[in-house]
């Protein structure tokens, strides 16, 4: 019952009520992204969500447009600034995606919403991630997020979705604001110990 009549409009009450909030940071962070990094302002991707549905995902930028003499991008570990790492350690780039929730392309709790380029990658059980919303925090987020291999954190993704409840979304939130003050769980992008997961599963997938 949670699932399917409460937790929809649940994500769009806290969503508008987060943004009236917290419009005074997102106008802030958006000056500052604007000052120290350039435009565009926000960083805009394509990503999976409900049954695999493609959405535009918002993040504000972390990253120069730095490029070397051939015109090409400098790696993201150059790139991304003191600034940058400031906004992702604190998970304020993540605040745009408010929006989304707002808008249904998203929810406050889910499986994080991967790259479009994962899809082929999944096993049939994996693939239950995308029957659900995906998050701006989940399970996986507070149980090591970036720490957990790719196995353990897919696993996770399909525990939640098999065991949604008010009561567990409720803790997700919880655990993700102590986290989002305490800044754990979050890795750097020249240190992150996991590959890709196309990269990681090609070979095996090939086979």
């Amino acid at each position: 019952m949670y699932r399917r009549f409460i937790k929809r409009p649940m994500d769009f009450l806290l969503s508008l009520i987060a943004i009236i909030v917290l419009s005074p940071v997102l106008l802030a962070v958006a000056i500052l992204v604007r000052v120290k990094l350039g435009s565009p302002v926000l960083f805009m991707q394509k990503r999976p969500g409900l049954n695999e549905k493609i959405f535009t995902m918002y993040k504000f930028r972390t990253m120069t447009d730095e490029r070397d003499e051939n015109g090409e991008l400098l790696p993201d570990s150059v790139r991304l600034t003191k600034f940058g790492r400031f906004l992702r350690s604190t998970s304020l780039d993540e605040l745009p995606e408010l929006f989304n929730i707002l808008k249904g392309d998203m929810s406050v709790v889910g499986p994080r919403p991967l790259i479009i380029r994962y899809l082929p990658f999944y096993t049939e059980n994996e693939k239950l991630r995308h029957s659900v919303r995906p998050g701006l925090s989940g399970l996986a987020q507070i149980s090591g997020r970036n720490h957990l291999n790719w196995e353990e954190r897919l696993a996770t993704d399909i525990e939640y979705v098999t065991n949604i409840s008010f009561y567990l979304d409720i803790k997700i939130i919880l655990k993700t604001i102590i986290k989002a003050f305490k800044r754990e769980g979050v890795v750097v992008i020249d240190k992150a110990p996991l590959k890709d997961l196309d990269v990681e599963r090609r070979n095996s997938f090939d086979n």
